[in-house]
């Protein structure tokens, strides 16, 4: 089945038109963006648009021909409407981005949308084509503009024996010095447990959502069998937790965290390590860390997430940068406002009123 669409996408590609999906397509949402010539996204899954109804977004579902099209709608008052589409189309060259793109105009335009914000995961190599047919950079939405990723499709001991020396070291110094990982239930209990980590590393490091919201998002997951929480413990205690998602033949390393005071070293390379063999379990060929520094700053010491970095490099030295986010501009006096004010103004008033982020 997949292989047909995918073959079908291929030649229809240039004459495409776009349409809204009927409530039977819906249905069956996470198979078409599972046929979509990138293989697929978690963040262009039925469950994503779901959650991120919840903080203020419409979903709305399309087909370009038949690449499918996850769109989160907002409403931005008098402006119009903006439409993003979360690491999408799931396109694979810009020929084809260029070609769904062209497609969506109409349909954006006929519902009052002044932009289309898109993201996907095409290489940065490929920014001068999107400006030169009138793209604009926006800002990422999804953190993983630069990512490091990890080949699981072969054996597992194969794969543990391809990381790089300090990533097999750490894990087993971890397993050695008594550090057990456990893949548990999205309980109430387990969220606010992964929460209050999750809260400790982010203080003056990064923002984060409410605890309702994790919540929300991890149980969602779960129960759609595309989601799962593990902890690491050391003598008794919770050193590290972690949430992952697995999409397809894709995995997604979304959520980690640990104590500011490191009790065993190696606790949280162990933890990844049970990340990549639950998802190779699922069926993923390839682990995304999801997110690093961009290439050129992955060993700068002063880059505000150098850690971070490094410590997904003891799995993966290779960085791979994507093109990010850009606008495709429909309603262009619209647009110009929105990028005047408007956008700003959205979400200092968005932040007011719900203490959440705007995206």
């Amino acid at each position: 089945m997949l292989t047909f669409l995918r073959t079908a996408y291929a030649l229809q590609w240039y004459a495409m038109t776009a349409r809204f999906a009927t409530p039977d397509e819906i249905t069956n949402w996470d198979t078409h963006i599972l046929a979509n010539p990138d293989g697929g996204n978690v963040f262009a899954s039925y469950e994503y648009a779901q959650q991120k109804e919840t903080g203020g977004y419409r979903a709305r579902f399309a087909f370009v021909g038949t690449t499918a099209i996850t769109i989160h709608e907002k409403n931005a008052g008098p402006l119009g409407r903006l439409w993003y589409l979360p690491k999408g189309p799931g396109v694979t060259t810009t020929k084809e981005l260029f070609a769904v793109l062209e497609a969506l105009k109409p349909l954006a335009a006929k519902h009052n949308v002044f932009a289309i914000r898109i993201e996907s995961e095409l290489p940065r190599s490929a920014q001068p084509t999107l400006a030169r047919h009138g793209l604009i950079k926006a800002r990422p939405i999804i953190p993983n503009p630069s990512t490091i990723t990890l080949d699981i499709s072969a054996r597992i001991d194969d794969v543990l024996m391809s990381l790089p020396q300090k990533g097999r070291h750490a894990i087993r110094r971890a397993e050695r010095d008594g550090v057990t990982v456990e893949a548990v239930k999205a309980s109430d209990k387990n969220c606010r447990i992964l929460f209050d980590l999750l809260a400790l590393t982010a203080e003056g490091q990064f923002g984060i959502r409410s605890h309702e919201y994790y919540r929300a998002f991890w149980q969602r997951f779960e129960r759609a069998g595309l989601g799962q929480i593990f902890f690491a413990t050391y003598e008794g205690k919770i050193v590290a937790g972690a949430f992952a998602m697995s999409f397809g033949t894709k995995s997604t390393y979304l959520i980690g965290a640990s104590v500011r005071k490191r009790t065993a070293y190696g606790a949280s390379h162990l933890l990844q390590w049970h990340v990549i063999e639950w998802a190779k379990s699922k069926g993923a060929l390839l682990h995304d860390f999801c997110g690093a520094p961009p290439s050129e700053e992955i060993n700068n010491p002063e880059h505000p997430h150098y850690g971070i970095g490094q410590f997904k490099t003891a799995f993966n030295k290779t960085v791979i940068d994507y093109i990010g986010c850009y606008d495709l501009v429909i309603k262009p006096s619209q647009y110009k406002l929105w990028s005047l004010a408007g956008e700003r103004i959205a979400r200092r008033v968005h932040t007011y009123k719900h203490h959440d982020s705007y995206y």
